[in-house]
């Protein structure tokens, strides 16, 4: 019988995580519960993702505040440093820029603009070329910013984020003096020590202010990269990833993941004799083309995945097939023309005219954004997914 349905993307309901919890029997008995229960058999290569928020509440990997100052206390002696660049987010930094104010005497906050690294808005492009200021160059103080721009909510969060984040800061008691630039190298006129928040562009901004002449040069990522007073860590990625959890503490994106996705191929192997692909994923990598977001606000799409994700797609374009190789054919004769091209196609198609317009992206960067898609951040209370067909093609059946 003929295949209907190529990829099927499934929200798998399980129960709420704590601390403690073993993840990895949870999702692997969540979907044996599903297949049974909705009546979908696992095949071999299903793909089984898991949200990076709820391993990480599994593994009890939080931290407070109070945890995060006394690690910026250690790393900035001083008390006085700037930070850079940090993204516009309630959920994502906020919490933190609390932390690390409460380790703060002064701090330099340096946003950049129009926008932030995920396309959150402080004023829109069209204003900015309205009041004649060029990005790449000019450099604002507050004053002048309210001067030109006055005050402006984010259009989804109503929040204005210069008084909110200079609110934050002022009211664990430290002071705080905001500029807008956009060229990590300005905060050095200010202070010589930085802290610098940017995600996808830490290394280079590390780089040039090492180059420029910082005293101390880190990251979000070199922060709770061990336990601080018993606090959560992640050797790896610091605070980045990191979600609001309570009004005083955040959870950090999680660590040692591999064997959990080690373990829930074993376990789905061993009860059903398939061998799935089984991958742990944040934020997708997607832009809404409304509010102008790019989602990723993670280090990574996927932390750890089973070594079967490693990769790109090798695909043919169908389209291109259809249009020119075999623009003669039609029907049945047209159908076993394009099989007979798949199932003979190279292993590696980089470069090649039929391959053109296929998405040239990591298999986990794929499937981040589709896992992210199905899961949603609100109450659909499945933080599994379930991937179906993913690595089919048109000849099979």
């Amino acid at each position: 019988m003929e295949r209907c349905f190529g990829t099927i993307s499934r929200g798998v309901r399980a129960p709420i995580i704590k601390t403690g919890d073993d993840i990895a029997q949870i999702v692997a008995d969540s979907i044996l519960k599903a297949s049974k229960e909705e009546g979908v058999a696992l095949r071999d290569r299903d793909v089984i993702a898991v949200t990076e928020s709820v391993v990480a509440r599994a593994q009890g990997n939080y931290a407070t505040t109070e945890q995060i100052a006394a690690d910026i206390r250690a790393k900035f002696p001083g008390g006085e440093f700037g930070i850079i660049m940090p993204i516009l987010s309630r959920n994502r930094f906020a919490i933190l820029l609390r932390g690390m104010a409460k380790g703060a005497k002064k701090i330099y906050l340096m946003l950049s603009y129009p926008s932030d690294e995920v396309g959150n808005h402080l004023i829109s492009e069209e204003r900015m070329d309205e009041a004649g200021v060029n990005p790449y160059t000019d450099v604002l103080t507050e004053a002048k910013w309210r001067e030109l721009f006055g005050y402006e909510k984010h259009r989804f969060t109503g929040v204005d984020y210069i008084d909110y984040y200079k609110e934050v800061i002022s009211g664990e008691g430290a002071e705080a003096e905001i500029i807008f630039a956009n060229d990590c190298r300005t905060i050095l006129k200010y202070t010589k020590h930085v802290l610098t928040c940017d995600i996808h562009t830490r290394e280079r901004s590390k780089r040039l202010l090492k180059a420029a002449g910082a005293e101390t040069v880190l990251g979000l990522d070199d922060i709770l990269t061990e336990s601080v007073d018993g606090s959560g860590y992640n050797e790896k990625y610091g605070l980045l990833g990191t979600n609001k959890a309570t009004e005083d503490s955040v959870k950090l994106f999680p660590r040692d993941g591999q064997p959990v996705v080690d373990s829930i191929a074993k376990k789905l192997f061993d009860a059903s004799g398939k061998h799935v692909e089984v991958m742990i994923y944040g934020d997708g990598a997607f832009k809404d083309p409304v509010g102008k977001i790019w989602e990723l606000a993670d280090p990574v799409v996927s932390p750890f995945h089973t070594e079967g994700l490693i990769g790109q797609p090798n695909e043919l374009k169908l389209k291109f097939l259809a249009d020119n190789d075999f623009a003669d054919l039609k029907g049945e004769e047209l159908k076993k023309a394009i099989e007979d091209a798949i199932k003979t196609k190279d292993s590696n198609l980089v470069g090649k005219m039929a391959s053109e317009g296929t998405t040239p992206r990591q298999l986990t960067d794929l499937l981040g954004s589709l896992c992210d898609l199905t899961s949603g951040s609100g109450d659909k209370g499945t933080p599994i997914i379930w991937i179906s067909g993913y690595f089919d093609n048109y000849t099979n059946q």
